[in-house]
């Protein structure tokens, strides 16, 4: 079957665009324009994967975003003004898996739908027995999809957990940004992106990493990140 897209956007013509593009690419898209009706959508149905704009008449993306986290496990690609990092900041904060600034180029939204339906299918068909890293007093589990650091539990979002499970993984290895996109993203790294930085950033606020001079995190300068063993 066809994945089953919900695109989430009262822009007319950029749904007419999105719409005939990956339909023709041989995905089912749905169009909703209004927030409070993508709440119950994806609610109710469940699609592979939501693409949500910010700004939306009824409830405005990020608002959307925190109320269907709890009951949505599927990706959420959200759609932010172009350069504007309180959207991108926000956006994965309350729970989004990646964002796309606008205006929108269908090849780079393909691109970026198809890595993230192939990373949600590889995590359905993972392994279910117990798989954990440990390193220091951080503790990560895949199965159970937590993390504590020093006994007590730490909320990262599912895009966080990733990043920080591959971290942890490679511990001791200094990852570019090139290397982490194409680990989770299946895609080469946009200089322009900041996606990365900022769930690093994100990570290292959580895991209380100072983030001036972090020890859990490091930055090697033109080179990457590394999780020191």
């Amino acid at each position: 079957m066809n994945p089953d897209i919900l695109l989430v956007d009262d822009d007319e013509s950029l749904n007419r665009l999105v719409h005939q593009y990956l339909t023709n690419q041989g995905l089912g898209v749905r169009i909703v324009t209004d927030g409070e009706q993508a709440i119950e959508q994806i609610l109710s149905s469940s699609p592979d994967l939501v693409i949500l704009d910010i700004m939306l008449p009824g409830a405005d993306g990020l608002s959307v975003c925190r109320a269907v986290r709890p009951g949505y496990a599927g990706p959420i690609l959200m759609l932010t003004a172009l350069g504007d990092d309180i959207d991108e900041v926000a956006g994965l904060e309350t729970g989004a898996d990646d964002y796309l600034a606008k205006p929108v180029r269908p090849r780079v939204l393909l691109a970026r739908i198809r890595a993230l339906l192939r990373r949600n299918a590889a995590s359905e068909t993972s392994t279910t027995h117990q798989e954990t890293i440990s390193v220091g007093d951080i503790a990560i589990s895949r199965s159970a999809m937590s993390v504590q650091k020093s006994g007590h539990a730490i909320s990262l979002t599912d895009s966080e957990f990733d990043l920080l499970w591959l971290l942890m993984s490679k511990a001791g290895q200094i990852l570019s940004r090139d290397d982490i996109n194409q680990q989770l993203r299946g895609l080469e790294h946009d200089g322009l992106d900041r996606t990365i930085d900022l769930r690093i950033s994100r990570l290292r606020k959580k895991l209380d990493d100072d983030p001036k001079e972090p020890t859990i995190i490091k930055s090697v300068r033109g080179k990457g990140y590394i999780f020191p063993q």
